[in-house]
């Protein structure tokens, strides 16, 4: 279930990169707003490394997006399991 691989993993990085993409910021200008090189960008859209939660809430802070609802979700669909 920790995998970076799940479903549900997966469902919080696709929604973190759509609302990059919907509001036009590049992962080189999310990287340094993070201080972070952009291959640390690249490698969590792309699976090879995995977020922590404080990086999470970073992330989601940084693209206006609000961590709960999109936890709950990922709930919800473990729910369903």
């Amino acid at each position: 279930m920790s995998s970076i691989y799940s479903e549900e993993y997966q469902l919080v990085i696709k929604s973190l990169r759509d609302a990059r993409v919907k509001r036009g910021i590049t992962q080189q200008q999310l990287a340094q707003a993070m201080g972070r090189p952009q291959s640390f960008i690249a490698k969590i859209e792309s699976g090879e490394r995995r977020l922590d939660v404080i990086e999470f809430a970073h992330v989601a802070q940084l693209l206006g997006v609000e961590p709960a609802p999109l936890l709950k979700g990922v709930v919800g669909k473990l729910e369903q399991l």
